[in-house]
């Protein structure tokens, strides 16, 4: 990977939000999928919640089995999820808090508080193949328990950053993007690859996407919302276009 590359993995939850929110079948997540490969998107992010919510069983199914792309499921650490994602065997399980009353994933995970019911999960886990990353914090207690538990990849979470930038509020953008910044790179020189999402846009994207140790970004909500307007390849397209002169801008090079 050069030093420009920065890779894209779209969520695609909340297409399966408005299939359900009428039943039916349409619109078709997994369709959304396919069209995000052809769009360029690196990989698919899908969130089989407790309540099924959105994605459903039916869904990770026809993913697996249908797209090319890697799939990167975020779960809970339960029993169930854990079963599930041994079952099929995705390209990365991503662990995420789940309380039944939220909207959507409301902060990070608490892997320093959770080290006991984590490890036993995590290793089953590693040991099936499955790339483990947390979703946490720019914490460094919660780096550090990244490492204890043996994983490889953490998912910084951008919200509060992004909920600054739409409040406008400078102070708490520049607070929020020294703390994700320091996390960054505290993170790699760990030794873990670093991830970032939650809440990003067209205006938030740039000033994540410069920084060097983020390997990749995962964006679902906005993308979805913008597709209403100008259609899904043109929201991935030029998410990954800003992603890129980003990423090139602040190492230097120049765009092709």
């Amino acid at each position: 990977m050069g030093a420009s590359s920065l890779r894209l993995g779209v969520n695609i939850d909340h297409v399966a939000t408005i299939r359900n929110a009428r039943g039916g079948r349409h619109p078709d997540p997994v369709r959304a999928a396919h069209m995000a490969a052809a769009a360029g998107a690196d990989g698919i992010t899908a969130h089989l919640r407790e309540d099924r919510r959105h994605i459903s069983d039916g869904d990770i199914e026809r993913l697996m089995g249908e797209i090319t792309l890697p799939l990167n499921l975020e779960m809970a650490a339960t029993a169930e999820m854990q079963a599930i994602a041994l079952r099929h065997k995705p390209h990365a399980a991503c662990i995420v808090p789940e309380r039944r009353e939220e909207r959507t994933t409301e902060g990070g995970l608490d892997a320093a508080g959770q080290i006991e019911t984590l490890k036993p999960l995590i290793g089953a886990l590693t040991d099936a193949g499955v790339r483990v990353s947390l979703f946490i914090a720019a914490d460094a207690r919660q780096l550090e328990a990244a490492v204890a538990l043996g994983a490889p990849v953490v998912e910084l979470h951008t919200g509060a950053y992004c909920e600054a930038f739409i409040d406008g509020d400078q102070n708490a953008i520049d607070a929020e993007m020294a703390a994700i910044t320091r996390a960054a790179a505290a993170g790699a020189e760990m030794g873990l690859e670093i991830h970032a999402g939650h809440g990003l846009t067209f205006d938030s994207v740039p000033a994540i996407a410069e920084l060097p140790q983020i390997r990749e970004l995962n964006i679902g909500h906005f993308l979805v919302g913008e597709a209403v307007f100008s259609g899904l390849d043109s929201a991935i397209r030029r998410m990954r276009d800003l992603m890129a002169r980003a990423r090139q801008a602040a190492s230097g090079e120049q765009m092709a």
